[in-house]
Parts: structure tokens; sequence; C-alpha cells
């Protein structure tokens, strides 16, 4: 025998929502605590590739004509 229908719908409709709520706190987490391991070694890896100086003039010229030569 089957149940009420809209009692069945209503079933559902809060077995879905809480399991995409479910899901989307674990995701949230989730990328928080990437988030704080890419923070906790963010300053090893700049500090050895020496990132942020950013190009030399030669550098600079070089890619300026490239860019130059690529649009003629």
């Amino acid at each position: 025998m089957q149940g009420d229908p809209l009692a069945e719908g209503v079933e559902l409709m809060l077995v879905g929502m809480g399991s995409v709520f479910a899901f989307l706190l674990i995701l949230l987490f989730a990328t928080k605590a990437l988030g704080a391991v890419a923070q906790r070694f963010a300053g090893r890896s700049q500090a050895v590739a020496g990132v942020g100086d950013g190009p030399s003039l030669e550098e600079a010229a070089a890619i300026a004509a490239a860019l130059h030569r690529h649009r003629r």
C-alpha cells in the first residue's frame, strides 16, 4: 500500500535538500582547509623562487616585441 504522495514528496525534498546542504558544508570546510595549507606554504615558495620581482627591463622589452609581432 502506498502512502500519501504529498508526504512522500516532502520527505524526498527534505532528503535532497539536506544532502545538498551537507555537501556544500563539506565543500566549504575543504576549501577553507586548502586555503590555510596554501597560506602556510606560500611564504616558503615565494622566498625560494623569488616570485614578485617581475621581469627585468630586457625581458619586458622582449615580451613587448613578441606581442607586437604576434598582433601584426
